[in-house]
């Protein structure tokens, strides 16, 4: 595994459980540079200060937040006055079912592995936030800034989840449509989602966007043409919500029974060269028959 990307410890009660935090995620995004279209140079951003047009060292650069029309300049040493929680652990402050927590919430998930000699207190807070059935809420330094998280168990594995703190959520600006839904169309919609149903397993998916972009670029490096994809048919638009309930049903039920004709012919031109060959065999036997 990657070097850690933090180190510290648990704090739950008078347990300390050393662990090291590393990242549960990967960018697999394509990355591009910037470059001069005409030869291919790469393009270079300069700090440069807009009074004087001078270039500034990294080390002369301080952060500025704008207060009733004037600058107000902060350096390091303003943010290291600040009071923080201890900077490397992670403090457990409740435990709460997690069906309570909203999946809105959540940003980016991190592993956390045991560190020397912390293997049994480890194993101890997992197996009692399994038996629970419980998440813990807690709160940890990270970046020089104060984090919520979530720590939960998944496959005998401890991971935090950061999460938005409730102010950072937006609530809808947009009045919730309140219509009457008849049964009719209930029931469809309710025959529809079940159709649908399917265990979650995210390796189903891909991502077709990265995929076209990577064949781009392959095209691209080998001289071959590129050929746009034609843009997928979405049909007539049905305004009439039975209407478009019918029409999913009716395609789903189309892709459903497209395999199940093709085994059918099949096996009907499997059974029609039995017969036929059986016929001939019939001939010849009596072919043989006749002349004896």
């Amino acid at each position: 595994m990657p070097r850690a990307m933090w180190k510290g410890s648990i704090s739950f009660g008078l347990v300390t459980i050393a662990v090291e935090m590393h990242s549960a995620t990967v960018d697999r995004d394509v990355r591009f540079h910037q470059v001069h279209k005409p030869d291919g140079g790469r393009i270079r951003y300069r700090r440069v200060c807009e009074l004087d047009g001078e270039e500034v060292r990294y080390e002369e650069i301080a952060k500025g937040f704008d207060v009733d029309g004037e600058t107000v300049i902060l350096d390091n040493a303003d943010f290291e006055s600040i009071p923080l929680a201890a900077r490397h652990v992670i403090d457990v402050v409740e435990f709460v079912p997690a069906a309570q927590i909203d999946p809105v919430l959540y940003e980016k998930s991190y592993y956390l592995q045991p560190g020397r000699g912390a293997s049994k207190a480890y194993v101890l807070l997992r197996e009692a936030l399994e038996d629970a059935e419980r998440v813990a809420v807690v709160k940890v330094v990270m970046r020089q800034k104060e984090q919520l998280a979530i720590m939960r168990v998944k496959d005998d594995v401890l991971m935090l989840g950061t999460v938005r703190w409730a102010d950072e959520v937006r609530q809808p600006e947009f009045d919730v449509p309140d219509a009457t839904v008849r049964r009719q169309e209930l029931a469809m919609a309710a025959s529809l989602i079940e159709t649908m149903s399917a265990d979650f397993d995210p390796a189903a998916y891909t991502d077709d966007y990265r995929v076209a972009v990577e064949k781009m670029i392959e095209a691209k490096v080998t001289g071959a043409e590129t050929v746009p994809e034609s843009e997928p048919d979405e049909g007539a638009q049905i305004i009439d919500l039975t209407e478009a309930l019918k029409a999913s049903m009716a395609r789903l039920k189309g892709d459903e029974e497209k395999p199940a004709k093709k085994t059918a012919e099949k096996a009907a031109a499997k059974k029609t060269a039995k017969k036929t060959a059986a016929k001939s065999t019939a001939k010849k036997t009596a072919a043989k028959r006749k002349a004896s």
